[in-house]
């Protein structure tokens, strides 16, 4: 075992990779064609370079091993896929790679109202964001949480918000922020203070009295001592009755990783 920036991580010896190279091929001459094929397409791609792979040095959770395996589940995903890693995905991948760096993580059980995973008895709320128009140094959240059936009043939402966050200690989201063929596929790792949501206690609220939704939709404004806008919630009150974080500065938050690389199609 080597330790790395306080993290522990297994270093497989030179031998058990031959052996594993050796066995790996006697299992290859009973493939098809068309899974050699994949297993290629896998190869290759991890002889590729990466267009950017970075840390932050700082970070308590990204060591380099992890950074790697991730960026690593990243492009595997993408060789089998145009579409950006998805939250199910995102949460996999994330458990597993964080097992092989030697860190202790579960995953919640499906469906479970708040915490999505427990990294070394720590629990974290995991996020993705991957729309269309999604802004380099804007986040957006499009469900944060479900709002339910209750009493429609912006208090009591902003405090069903407050308890809801009760549940874990430090919020994730994996931004997809480009994707071929205008650029390369582009990812990073974004943690959010669970301090600048609970801002949103001493922020304004106000009804959108002149939306046709029933109910009305609503916002939380919470701006800095400057007067900036620093985040915004924002009560949906659609169909599906939810919470969305927007307009949340990014510079107010901390960037553990990135990932940029090309697909070998």
């Amino acid at each position: 075992m080597v330790r790395l920036a306080g993290i522990t991580r297994r270093v497989v010896p030179r031998h058990d990779r031959e052996e594993c190279v050796r066995a790996l091929c006697k299992l290859l001459r009973d493939l098809t064609d068309a899974q050699l094929d994949s297993i290629e397409r896998v190869v290759k791609q991890f002889r590729t370079s990466m267009v950017k792979i970075w840390r932050n040095p700082g970070s308590d959770l990204v060591d380099a091993g992890l950074l790697r395996d991730f960026g690593d589940a990243l492009r595997v995903h993408h060789c089998f896929s145009k579409e950006p890693l998805s939250k199910d995905r995102f949460e996999y991948a994330f458990e597993k790679t964080l097992g092989l760096s030697g860190r202790t993580a579960i995953l919640a059980g499906k469906g479970n109202p708040g915490h999505d995973i427990t990294i070394d008895g720590v629990p974290f709320s995991l996020k993705t964001q991957a729309d269309r128009g999604i802004h380099e140094h804007e986040i957006h959240i499009s469900k944060f949480m479900e709002l339910g059936k209750g009493r429609w009043e912006l208090e009591d939402l902003r405090a069903q918000f407050v308890s809801h966050m009760r549940a874990y200690d430090r919020i994730l989201t994996l931004r997809c922020l480009a994707k071929p063929p205008s650029s390369a596929w582009r990812y990073e790792l974004v943690e959010i203070p669970k301090a600048l949501l609970l801002e949103a206690r001493r922020g304004k609220l106000r009804i959108c009295e002149d939306s046709k939704q029933n109910p009305k939709p609503g916002y939380c404004d919470v701006h800095g001592p400057e007067g900036t806008l620093r985040l915004q919630l924002y009560f949906d009150g659609g169909t599906e009755r939810k919470l969305q974080i927007r307009h949340l500065r990014k510079d107010l938050c901390t960037v553990h990783a990135e990932w940029a690389f090309e697909i070998n199609d």
